[in-house]
């Protein structure tokens, strides 16, 4: 698939529910948030069926994303089931770590790749605040059991955030030094008002190489993080609602007054 400007299409990153574990202060309120109804949300067999026909179109790559991906039932078979569809070269998955220790295992056998923790401070008390409801020692936990696991190579996602002063990036990036992580840095963005920028350590966020679509848990294939629209593929159909998020896919990023970080995969 080629967009607009000649951007060749093969990653689809997959939310798979908009639910989560955590309460992350700069992704989620407080006090929660409006979650879809089961029946709105993609069954498995839904979500293999879009990537089957996305990899007759020249998708290659899956990212499962959520909310949080592990809480999602059946994630461990969903993974199997795309590791068998025809064309798809590699299903890696981005996770906040909380649940690695008890899937990673199983997610190898069944086709995962590699995984992207989310981890913003070695701080524990920090850590709780960030994410309201986290134990830092479940998620380094994760880490070691996917390590030997052998999701690797495993990058760190480290938002930078606007809120807290104790992060301790220097203690973060020494960890991943040690450990044999790879790191990855992300500003804290704004969907409303468009303000992102580039992954310092990655590729997100560079418009001119962007090589990515969205599919949403309630079925919706969106061009872009940063935009408004979206194509259900229940309405237009899988084909149709593809080749609409590409026509619309942006040169550029602006802004998404529709959605928020949790239930978009950002």
């Amino acid at each position: 698939m080629l967009d607009f400007y000649n951007r060749r299409i093969t990653y689809l990153r997959v939310s798979v529910t908009d639910r989560c574990n955590l309460r992350c202060r700069y992704c989620m309120p407080e006090d929660g948030i409006h979650l879809l109804k089961h029946d709105e949300i993609l069954s498995l067999e839904e979500i293999v069926e879009v990537i089957r026909e996305g990899a007759k179109l020249g998708l290659k790559k899956i990212r499962l994303t959520g909310g949080e991906p592990l809480v999602r039932k059946g994630i461990v078979q969903l993974v199997e089931m795309i590791n068998q569809v025809d064309g798809i070269e590699e299903i890696a998955m981005t996770t906040n770590g909380v649940l690695l220790n008890k899937y990673a295992s199983d997610l190898k056998k069944a086709g995962l790749k590699r995984v992207n923790i989310s981890l913003d401070t070695l701080d524990e008390k920090e850590f709780k605040s960030i994410t309201r409801l986290g134990n830092l020692d479940d998620v380094k936990k994760g880490i070691v059991v996917a390590q030997n696991a052998g999701l690797t190579p495993i990058k760190i996602n480290v938002v930078k955030t606007k809120f807290s002063n104790k992060q301790n990036i220097e203690a973060i990036e020494k960890f991943c030094k040690e450990e044999g992580l790879n790191i990855r840095f992300i500003h804290q963005m704004d969907l409303e008002t468009g303000d992102f920028s580039v992954v310092e350590g990655g590729e997100g966020g560079n418009c001119k190489i962007c090589n990515r679509l969205r599919l949403m848990a309630n079925g919706d294939v969106k061009p872009c993080l940063f935009s408004n629209s979206g194509y259900n593929v229940k309405k237009y159909g899988i084909k149709e609602a593809f080749q609409l998020a590409l026509g619309a896919k942006p040169e550029e990023g602006s802004m998404n007054q529709n959605h928020k970080f949790y239930n978009i995969g950002g």
